[in-house]
């Protein structure tokens, strides 16, 4: 089946986890990727080791927290496809484990440069290309941080509720034009970000904090990358033509709300 032939979809995170999988994906189904990354170098080992064509696929260097970067990867796509008929606004930081009053002004930005204005600016520079097409499917990987709250990770928890906002204002305005914006909520998923938050949360017993994880799951176990890039996958496709401003959690049963 290659529902994505010669469509485009833009990546963000690229070279992360989840990122990787929903490419390998798409390009198993015959799409076309925008690979984007702060890591080049990773990106490019992921070209090679998935076996990508020159003529379907670009690798851009951006560091998502800069506007500037933004646009210019949006306006890449554009300029090599003509199109962008999806867009995986994935790039994230976990950022520090620190009680409320001990956190600083460094720590705020960056976790909201990335996270919010990072997320927010691509939605602002790929929505008016869909707009145009009167067609598009924008997926957001937030998080179950962004449905509850997380002692010690207040800077996490808060900047997934408002990529949640962010989302549904962005549906409402897009509908009009046939585009659909929707986020994936994974919980605790098998990737570099659960290692770094196991080692913030408990320092020296990173075990035992995987331990609780797993134990905390009903499925009892950490979700796989591949399990959430079916689902981003899915809102992506036209399988999901009907489905806008809607939240998905891919955790294993761990928040029932």
């Amino acid at each position: 089946m290659s529902r994505f032939m010669d469509k485009v979809i833009i990546i963000t995170g690229a070279a992360g986890g989840i990122g990787k999988e929903v490419a390998r994906r798409l390009a198993s189904e015959g799409a076309k990727l925008t690979l984007v990354d702060v890591n080049e170098e990773a990106i490019e080992n992921m070209v090679s080791e998935l076996q990508l064509q020159e003529d379907n696929v670009l690798v851009v260097k951006a560091d998502v927290s800069k506007e500037q970067d933004v646009k210019n990867y949006v306006e890449k796509t554009v300029e090599k496809f003509g199109q962008i008929d999806g867009f995986a606004n994935n790039a994230g930081v976990e950022g520090p484990a620190k009680p409320l009053e001990e956190l600083t002004e460094k720590d705020f930005d960056f976790v909201y440069n990335i996270n919010v204005k990072g997320a927010l600016f691509g939605i602002k520079y790929v929505l008016p290309v869909m707009k145009k097409q009167k067609r598009g499917s924008i997926v957001n990987t937030s998080s179950v941080a962004g449905l509850i709250g997380s002692p010690g990770m207040v800077l996490y928890n808060s900047s997934k509720h408002a990529l949640m906002g962010i989302n549904k204002v962005a549906a409402i305005e897009a509908a009009d034009y046939n585009v659909r914006v929707n986020t994936v909520n994974p919980g605790v998923i098998n990737t570099r970000m659960m290692r770094q938050i196991e080692a913030n949360v408990a320092p020296g017993s990173a075990e035992a904090a995987r331990a609780a994880y797993n134990e905390a799951v009903p499925m009892k176990r950490y979700g796989e990358p591949q399990e959430v890039a079916n689902v981003i996958v899915f809102l992506l496709s036209d399988e999901a033509s009907y489905v806008s401003s809607s939240s998905y959690t891919v955790d294993g049963g761990l928040f029932n709300m």
